[in-house]
């Protein structure tokens, strides 16, 4: 039992920083430029098929500098020739080009690579169990994925909280024309920090591909899950994203390691359903079915109790 738990809780970390590494992205946009952008999972999928590309020719870690970086020079391109557009439009219209954006890189990525799955490796220098614990091994990689998770979000909290460029960002957002007189460029700030963004997603898919494959739906696969954090933990807020992956990491996780479900607390309360039941099927549902559902269950009870989220200032 112990070793379920400890490993369920590996995993968990393993998922949620994972998960976290995607929404700090978003939640750098949208805490920055007030942008929720659609689009942003499938960055995380184009950072995968392009550190994919790259590794068939010069390695893993080649890709996993360049990626990142295609990804967000691609994402700033997007912004200042698009979005920056759009936005004059309101809120709505952001919403609808992000939308569009999202089915646009999506067809591109299948017409590119094609619809089948690639065979995104992980790199042979970290191809070991890091350690055996009950004799199961936790792997190198896994390792790896933490420290960058954890390296991602003490760099970020710093640079937005204690570094001259996040004070200048932060006052771009709320008094751009005192920051615009003083001599920065605030267009060219919102646009750096959209390519950031961007580039932070495509991290993310650098980092997962090789554990989660990488294929045309990937971006479907965590789209809704992001912006399910980025509520949960409140809209702009790193901390809470941070929090709120975690949670849902974790929370999953030790859904899926456990065997529990309705028929242990039918049973506990001495309550029993006949097979020809009408609820007979409902009531028979363990905790690892239900595993996929649970970050939304969370989502609207947060929403009940919380609006503006754990750690969130901005009503929703």
């Amino acid at each position: 039992m112990i070793e379920v738990f400890i490993f369920a809780t590996l995993n968990g970390l393993v998922t949620g920083l994972l998960l976290f590494m995607l929404a700090s992205g978003l939640t750098l946009i949208f805490s920055m430029m007030g942008v929720l952008n659609f689009a942003h999972a499938s960055f995380y999928m184009l950072g995968a098929y392009f550190a994919y590309s790259i590794s068939l020719q010069f390695g893993y870690w080649t890709g996993l500098i360049f990626a990142p970086l295609i990804v967000g020079v691609l994402g700033a391109v997007i912004e200042r020739y698009g979005l920056r557009k759009v936005h004059q439009s309101g809120h709505v219209a952001e919403l609808v080009f992000t939308f569009g954006l999202a089915f646009l890189i999506e067809e591109a990525v299948q017409f590119f690579w094609g619809p089948d799955t690639k065979g995104y490796q992980t790199p042979e220098l970290l191809n070991f169990p890091l350690f055996t614990l009950f004799g199961q091994e936790f792997s190198a990689y896994r390792g790896f994925m933490i420290a960058i998770s954890i390296s991602i979000f003490m760099g970020l909290y710093y640079v937005l909280t204690r570094s001259r460029i996040g004070i200048i960002i932060q006052a771009a957002i709320t008094h751009p024309n005192t920051v615009a007189n003083l001599g920065h460029n605030v267009p060219m700030i919102f646009m750096c920090v959209f390519g950031v963004g961007t580039a932070l997603a495509g991290l993310a898919g650098v980092i997962a591909g090789p554990v989660l494959t990488t294929f045309p739906g990937m971006a479907a696969v965590l789209g809704s899950i992001v912006f399910v954090i980025v509520v949960i933990g409140g809209l702009g807020s790193l901390a809470g994203a941070f929090i709120a992956s975690l949670l849902i990491g974790l929370l999953q996780s030790y859904a899926i390691a456990s065997d529990l479900g309705m028929p242990d607390l039918l049973n506990l309360l001495g309550v029993e359903f006949e097979r020809s039941h009408p609820l007979h099927d409902l009531w028979t549902i363990t905790l690892p079915q239900i595993a996929p559902v649970l970050p939304f269950l969370l989502l609207v009870l947060v929403l009940i109790f919380r609006p503006t989220g754990l750690m969130g200032k901005r009503e929703q």
